[in-house]
């Protein structure tokens, strides 16, 4: 599912809202979810996962191409836990215990 999938999912889900605003809904999110992984907070939905910036370290990395040996800089990388509740509904299969949209409309 793309981004653009999941706004048409939830704006059909949701009658009440205009596209637009989920659109910008969704968009908050993942901002909001980005700007706090920057500042190195940990980002928690319960029952489907957590969000967090993992540190790596500086280290010598080679260019594939000459074998070449390149400093590779510190940086940090965003990692995702999933929580139990979405390992055991993706292992599970089948609906999900309460239907958040209907079922995808083809056009």
């Amino acid at each position: 599912m793309t981004k653009s999938e999941l706004i048409a999912d939830l704006a059909a889900a949701n009658p009440h809202l205009r596209a637009a605003d989920v659109e910008r809904i969704v968009a908050t999110i993942f901002d909001e979810i980005t700007v706090a992984l920057a500042r190195g907070e940990r980002v928690e939905l319960r029952g489907f996962g957590a969000f967090t910036a993992k540190h790596r370290n500086a280290r010598t990395g080679r260019n594939p191409r000459t074998g070449e040996a390149v400093p590779v800089d510190e940086k940090a990388v965003p990692f995702f836990k999933a929580g139990k509740e979405l390992r055991e509904r993706v292992n599970r299969g089948g609906p999900p215990a309460r239907a958040l949209a209907p079922e995808r409309v083809q056009a």
